[in-house]
């Protein structure tokens, strides 16, 4: 049976405790991240409330575009893979959440966020099987909501809030934040009796107005929420504004039925008292005033929504965690989002075929079909893999950050089932290089992870190629501080650059420089500030470069390029397979993928020849390095490519 509304509201403080407390830097950089684009936020049911509180957030903090939509919305309306989308669900077992987190990731967006309540569910086992989705579980101590979402709700955007606003803004805010909804949340306060009193006239009218402005139209949509799916009322909403636009005639016809209930913030209260002001007196209605900042005032127009729909269900003797559910109800729930029949295209491409050329192609293989391009895709794609399966491999080259480690965990050490891998390729007779923007800390990590036996067979290019030497060698990269001549003048011009001293990180090496943006700079910023002081400054002879976390300015000379002359000193001229995660141009992996013989887990150059992505739909990063690696197999002078494999 589910719980009573009341025992739910006891929870509140418990709850927002937690989301105060809790360990939110998981959160926090993928907040970062998510604010280098737009964003979908998506839920239903309640967690649509939280879906609304994300959008607004993010619009609000970053400046940037957010929708909200419905799992179905998402799942009939494909967007860019620029746009992020977060998918949250407080018990992740729901069949549309589900639906849509499959559709969503096949469609590989940059970024994908899931919001979680759950450790074990079905949408967490789902996730875990796709390395590159940002998995948040974070489950509130009170556990499962009864009827309505009620714990989980305010715990979800507690700190949803709390991780905008410390990302984007001063933990000071969050603390303004936390001392403004403290007292709202005690079983008695002044506040919360002067609300139930205001608010009770209200409920001897059948239809209720509520009226709301920017900051406060979260704590409305959640109270329409819970009118309609607890049956305490009718309930209409209406923005300041747009309630002057046709809505107000609701008065003038049914005002003897009506009331109105009004959330009013610092920043809407001019507009509110002359709204206010202008309704008919016979008209009932309550005000809320709510103080503090936009991202306090919506907090507590939630907190207001939560007591408002108990208060109503007691006066109309309806208890919301427990309005009761026909048996048509539970069938309607149960209904599957709709099934898209597969094209003409999918019944001759397989899976892992239609995604290798909508990455390449950029357009999906309908749309290529539609244009009569379809078939040149087919063949190069054929091509390209039959040459790697005819092929013996005597070394194998890789990137390191973003495909032999996670980006998100770049200074942990590599997941064990990948260096075993190596290892198995190493004693297999094939020899291995490694080509990194970092030093001596990847140096360390690797001997770590791969027996000291072999680490004269491994070679390791430092700093984009600017030093190659044996992993067992311990003088390079010899650590030297300063830049080398042709670099000086333009490490010193980066400095000087207002913008990028303010919003960047500046790491000086001999032969490269490393600019890494704080907080969420968008790497496009970065990149228009590198270049424009390199002009001014009259830079020349040297490449620019981008990683999955930063910008590289190499000098001359300096190219991943440089691992595979090493390489080739030592092996002969054997075959080498490449593997790489930033393959497009100026991705600083776009020259080592643009050999004969490359393979990328994530981005892809527009050459039809070399530098596909074979990943199965919806894999990104370590895990398709982790299925290139175990398809290779041993093979007289080195490796190839298992039959079957990639495909």
């Amino acid at each position: 049976m589910a719980k009573p509304y009341a025992a739910e509201m006891e929870k509140l403080a418990e709850t927002f405790a937690w989301s105060a407390a809790v360990d939110i830097a998981p959160l926090r950089e993928a907040v970062r991240t998510a604010g280098l684009s737009s964003l979908l936020a998506i839920g239903s049911g309640g967690s649509l409330t939280a879906a609304h509180a994300l959008a607004g957030l993010h619009q609000r903090f970053t400046g940037r575009v957010a929708a909200v939509a419905t799992p179905l919305d998402a799942v009939a309306d494909p967007l860019e893979a620029s746009v992020a989308p977060w998918l949250l669900s407080a018990g992740g077992g729901n069949v549309d959440i589900l639906a849509a987190t499959k559709a969503i990731i096949a469609r590989e967006p940059r970024q994908v966020g899931i919001l979680c309540g759950r450790e074990d569910s079905p949408l967490t086992d789902l996730c875990r099987r796709h390395d590159y989705v940002d998995l948040l579980i974070y489950a509130p101590p009170a556990g499962k909501d009864g009827f309505l979402a009620t714990n989980s709700l305010l715990g979800f955007i507690a700190l949803l809030t709390r991780a905008y606003v410390t990302e984007f803004g001063r933990d000071a805010d969050w603390d303004a934040i936390r001392e403004t909804t403290w007292p709202l949340l005690a079983e008695r306060s002044d506040t919360r009796d002067a609300w139930q009193a205001t608010t009770m006239p209200l409920w001897s009218r059948q239809t209720t107005l509520v009226l709301y402005g920017p900051s406060t139209r979260i704590g409305a949509i959640d109270l329409e929420s819970k009118f309609t799916e607890a049956a305490l009322g009718n309930l209409q909403l209406a923005d300041y504004r747009n309630f002057g636009h046709g809505r107000h005639h609701w008065l003038a016809k049914r005002g003897e039925t009506s009331a109105v209930l009004a959330f009013v913030s610092e920043h809407d209260r001019a507009l509110a008292d002359r709204t206010l002001k202008l309704i008919p007196a016979e008209i009932p209605r309550a005000r809320l005033d709510l103080a503090g900042s936009a991202s306090a005032a919506g907090l507590a127009s939630l907190v207001a929504a939560l007591r408002i729909a108990g208060w109503a269900g007691a006066a109309r003797g309806i208890d919301p965690g427990r309005p009761g559910v026909p048996d048509f109800g539970r069938k309607l729930y149960s209904l599957p989002l709709p099934k898209h029949l597969p094209s003409n295209v999918h019944r001759i491409l397989s899976d892992r075929d239609a995604a290798a050329i909508s990455r390449k192609a950029g357009v999906t293989p309908t749309r290529l079909d539609a244009l009569g391009e379809l078939q040149h895709w087919r063949t190069a794609l054929n091509l390209f893999r039959g040459r790697l399966h005819s092929t013996v491999f005597g070394a194998v080259v890789l990137d390191y950050d973003g495909t032999i480690v996670d980006t998100r965990n770049r200074f942990d050490l590599a997941r064990e089932d990948v260096t075993a891998e190596l290892s198995r390729i190493l004693e297999l007779g094939c020899h291995l290089a490694i080509a990194t923007g970092r030093g001596v800390s990847v140096r360390r990590d690797l001997r770590a992870r791969l027996p000291e036996a072999l680490w004269p067979r491994v070679v390791v290019g430092y700093y984009n190629g600017a030093e190659v030497a044996m992993l067992d060698d311990d003088r390079v990269p010899d650590g030297q501080e300063g830049t080398c001549e042709s670099l000086a003048p333009l490490a010193a011009a980066l400095r000087a650059q207002p913008e990028l001293a303010e919003s960047a990180e500046q790491t000086d090496r001999r032969f490269q420089i490393t600019l890494q943006g704080r907080r969420a700079m968008p790497e496009n910023r970065l990149w228009d500030l590198a270049h424009q002081v390199i002009l001014l400054s009259g830079g020349a002879n040297m490449t620019v470069t981008r990683s999955s976390h930063s910008i590289d300015i190499v000098a001359a000379g300096v190219s991943k390029l440089n691992v595979l002359t090493k390489l080739r000193e030592r092996v002969g001229d054997v075959s080498v397979l490449s593997i790489g995660d930033r393959g497009r141009w100026p991705g600083n992996d776009y020259a080592l993928l643009k050999e004969t013989f490359a393979l990328s887990v994530d981005e892809i150059s527009v050459d039809p020849e070399t530098c596909w992505n074979l990943a199965e739909c919806g894999q990104r990063g370590v895990a398709v390095t982790l299925d290139y690696l175990r398809s290779l197999e041993a093979h007289p002078g080195g490796v190839r490519l298992s039959s079957g494999a990639l495909q």
